[in-house]
């Protein structure tokens, strides 16, 4: 279940509480994000299975996910992949970020 509005908006204010612009919000959240999502998980891009391995902050880009599959890599949005089911551990910090980006 993922969690409402208003949880999403207190999660997104305790991640930004010491920030003073967007690029502080945004370095904050994805030091949250780093922290409390269970990595590796499985998820599919464009049809395929592949492993985020890694949650970065790419200028440019916000957070992406670095996913794996065989011996390829890509950096990804991390807004883009589907909801992987189950989802992992953390993942409310991920549709938090969704909150803030929207």
């Amino acid at each position: 279940m993922r969690p409402a509005t208003a949880a999403l908006a207190a999660m997104v204010a305790e991640a930004i509480v010491d920030a003073y612009d967007e690029y502080e919000q945004l370095v904050a959240l994805h030091a949250v994000v780093e922290d409390r999502l269970a990595l590796p998980f499985d998820t599919a891009v464009l049809g395929v299975t592949v492993t985020v391995i890694a949650v970065q902050l790419r200028p440019g880009s916000g957070i992406v996910a670095l996913c794996r599959r065989g011996r390829h890599r890509q950096a990804i949005g991390l807004l883009d992949p589907p909801l992987p089911e189950p989802a992992p551990e953390g993942w409310a910090w991920v549709d938090a970020y969704r909150h803030w980006a929207s």
